[in-house]
């Protein structure tokens, strides 16, 4: 019989994060190696990755990436796209083969530009009209799956450990000035390629080491605003409560913090005015939202990334600095392995979020409006 201490058990889940604030574009094998050595936090069911700025060539245009499971499907998914986008290219996504990663589904990506006519007639702004297509075609093509719809990066994922996952996508083909990565360790749900990190809606991403106990109650009330949680897992419903908070609603990425790791009560007793109103204010409007269980969540944006822990640190994250690089991850070592010499290093405390953007020169020149907020 094994006792307490012999045996090891991993604290589920493998994240990690490089982000450039100067806008230098990173090759895409700096987040392999970096996930790498975290490989016991995994089990095989998930690995994936999002990259930022990978696409210059098409930066004006909606990055499509799908998985198809019959060609009838990819049919049927390219029909309903062609009345609402012109489609200014597509392709298989380059993989190659690894003996590690089977069963791989079809996978294409488009790049769109939403039909002017079209969304005039739709009386959406543009963001919200993308939305809306991407989620029929979720709920409602058979085979089909939308996993990445933002411009000028994209999301690739699969059944697979994270490191197999990344040679399989050949992402030392790419390059961007941000990039995360998710091991996954499925305890409530099976291994699917959809269902593996990261979550995606439009540029909004999202990879998640824990697990949300309040998953029924935060679904029951994103779903009452047009989403539709369909894989039924709890970091698609993290994904769409940013989305909503964020693009909908207009909340600061700290507000949203403030939301989903709210601050106890007798922490907002404490604050000085004016901070003490608007916390208690967020804390009784989206009280829905608050995410109780141990989590902790990298969310990738257009022009920067958010590191934030539940409020009671249940969950392990590290963030280090060198020149103009930030690096997060679960454990020091995918931070070493890739920068062994930093400016600075830290764990950010309970529900304290860590906001990293580009510096204002290269938001200007990837054309990129900040949301707010830095390191």
């Amino acid at each position: 019989m094994l006792k307490e201490g012999q045996i090891h058990i991993p604290s589920g889940c493998a994240i990690s994060g490089i982000f450039s604030k100067s806008g230098r574009r990173v090759s895409g094998d700096a987040i392999i190696r970096s996930i790498a050595p975290m490989h016991d936090r995994s089990n095989g069911l998930g690995g994936g990755f999002a990259g930022y700025g990978i696409y210059p060539q098409y930066a004006d245009s909606y990055a499509f990436h799908l998985f198809y499971d019959t060609p009838e499907a990819r049919k049927a998914c390219e029909t309903y796209l062609e009345g609402f986008f012109d489609v200014v290219s597509y392709e298989k996504i380059p993989t190659r083969r690894i003996p590690s990663i089977t069963h791989e589904p079809m996978i294409w990506r488009y790049f769109l530009s939403p039909k002017k006519t079209v969304l005039e007639e739709s009386q959406l702004d543009e963001k919200e009209y993308v939305v809306q297509r991407v989620l029929h075609v979720n709920a409602q093509i058979e085979g089909a799956f939308v996993f990445s719809s933002g411009k000028n990066m994209g999301v690739f994922k699969a059944v697979g450990f994270p490191e197999d996952v990344g040679e399989f996508y050949r992402l030392d083909e790419y390059a961007g000035y941000s990039w995360t990565a998710h091991g996954r360790y499925p305890t409530n749900t099976p291994g699917w390629w959809g269902g593996a990190h990261p979550f995606a809606l439009l540029d909004c991403t999202v990879v998640h080491n824990g697990e949300i106990s309040s998953y029924d109650a935060n679904r029951r009330f994103i779903e009452m605003f047009g989403y539709a949680c369909t894989l039924k897992t709890d970091t698609e419903a993290i994904t769409y409560i940013i989305d909503y908070l964020v693009r909908k609603r207009g909340l600061t990425l700290e507000e949203t913090a403030g939301v989903i790791a709210a601050p106890f009560w007798s922490t907002i007793a404490a604050m000085p005015e004016p901070q003490r109103t608007r916390a208690a204010y967020l804390r009784n409007a989206f009280s829905s939202l608050l995410i109780n269980g141990p989590f902790s969540i990298l969310v990738g944006f257009d022009g920067g990334m958010m590191a934030l822990n539940d409020r009671l640190k249940l969950r392990s994250m590290v963030v280090g600095e060198k020149d103009d690089m930030v690096y997060f991850a679960s454990e020091e070592c995918a931070i070493r392995v890739i920068s062994p010499e930093l400016d600075r290093i830290w764990s950010p405390g309970g529900g304290q979020p860590v906001v990293v953007t580009l510096e204002p020169e290269a938001a200007k020149r990837l054309g990129i409006q900040l949301k707010g907020g830095e390191a």
